[in-house]
């Protein structure tokens, strides 16, 4: 079944997975990570793909970083992505990076392919060595039919996620079906800054790398840098998207005619991965969107909504429903970004509870029923500029505490 999107052009795959663009396989396997759910997965072209990868900031940055961006740097190229959750190689100096490589090294040879032409992931505890003798069997796996599927790699990155996290999408361009899948793994320490959070994307396009690596970075600008849950910036963020070609379609570069289409879909995949990663995150109950409107640059705006959706005191006040505008106008005036307090407009869903810097009167009753939604909307409005930009993030819960106090445990 398929819908269309609010983009005429482009078609949300309501089945999609991270094997929906033609020439992908992917997969997933119990190899004792864990004490049963799966823990090691990977993806696999059928010819090696024109790669693009955005990295944490962190610099703590864990070793299978390290031998992912090398791969890429060789040659712009990857057939095969492989991925443990539990062990996040972080922390661990230079037997870590052996054992990065070591992972890299065995499923290029597992594969038949190039050890360039294989990246590295890996979430979970820092700090702790990755048992390679496990790592082996899963990647001795991996050729086992049985454990083929998308929703097997889903499962197998996880780490607190309680529900997997995929989509895809599909556009026509050159005559062509062209499809963008996605799948990804982020419930805490989620403050990506690229940029634990990993973001995987494959598409059959035809794409120059160079025009690929470009769009994937302006994209996660706007996406996946713009969520929270508890601004703890991941020592393992990555983003990874992979086309192939399958599809030999023209060329894709910034002059070809529906390159704003085909930047479209690899945008509204990694919105939809980036929003469900917040709607997941530790402990929470609702989905927030922050919301900057003409701002003086779009950086301005981004770094308005960041310090909203990021302050600890609104994401309480929407988790108890408490309409308290102040600690909102308290953000923005935090945010070091140039503000006039007196142009300054906020509103809770559609109710005004700010207007010039002062406040509203509002139904007080009506705001609570409004913040006890799954989804909330706050808007701010600088009337400074015409940039605008959004945030997502979650309320902040005893659940989170909880989980959080107990996770090595």
């Amino acid at each position: 079944m398929m819908t269309t999107t609010d983009q005429q052009s482009i078609t949300l795959l309501e089945k999609g997975h991270i094997t929906s663009p033609k020439g992908f396989q992917a997969g997933g396997v119990h190899c004792g990570l864990r004490k049963t759910k799966l823990d090691f997965g990977w993806i696999h072209s059928d010819v090696p793909a024109d790669a693009a990868g955005v990295y944490t900031l962190n610099a703590f940055r864990a070793a299978p970083l390290h031998v992912t961006k090398e791969a890429i740097d060789s040659n712009g190229k990857l057939q095969t992505i492989i991925t443990n959750s539990a062990v996040a190689n972080s922390c661990t100096g230079p037997l870590g990076e052996e054992n990065a490589k070591d992972m890299q090294m065995l499923a290029a040879k597992k594969l038949q392919v190039h050890p360039f032409d294989v990246a590295v992931l890996s979430t979970g505890v820092i700090g702790v060595q990755l048992p390679m003798d496990e790592i082996k069997a899963g990647i001795q796996a991996m050729d086992q039919s049985v454990n083929y599927g998308p929703e097997r790699f889903e499962q197998a990155i996880l780490t607190t996620d309680t529900v997997t996290k995929h989509t895809a999408v599909s556009c026509v361009i050159d005559g062509k079906t062209i499809t963008v899948g996605g799948a990804a793994k982020g419930s805490g320490m989620i403050h990506p800054n690229m940029a634990t959070m990993l973001a995987y994307m494959t598409t059959d396009a035809n794409v120059e790398q160079e025009s690929l690596q470009t769009l994937l970075s302006d994209v996660t600008n706007d996406t996946y840098n713009m969520i929270t849950v508890d601004g703890d910036s991941s020592t393992n963020d990555t983003v990874l998207l992979l086309a192939n070609g399958a599809q030999k379609n023209e060329a894709l570069n910034e002059k070809h005619p529906d390159w704003p289409l085909f930047k479209e879909a690899v945008r509204t995949v990694s919105e939809t991965l980036a929003k469900k990663i917040a709607q997941d995150g530790e402990g929470a109950t609702k989905l927030v969107a922050v919301h900057v409107l003409n701002a003086q640059s779009k950086s301005s705006a981004r770094k308005v909504a960041k310090a909203v959706i990021s302050s600890n005191l609104v994401k309480t006040a929407v988790y108890g429903a408490d309409p308290n505008w102040g600690r909102i106008v308290c953000a923005v005036g935090y945010s070091e970004e140039p503000v006039d307090p007196n142009t300054v407009h906020v509103k809770l869903g559609e109710t005004v509870v700010v207007d010039e810097g002062l406040p509203v009167a509002f139904d007080e009753d009506a705001s609570k029923v409004y913040l006890g939604n799954d989804q909330v909307d706050i808007t701010v409005d600088l009337n400074q500029g015409t940039e605008s930009a959004c945030a997502w993030g979650c309320d902040l819960t005893y659940q989170y505490v909880k989980i959080n106090a107990s996770y090595r445990t």
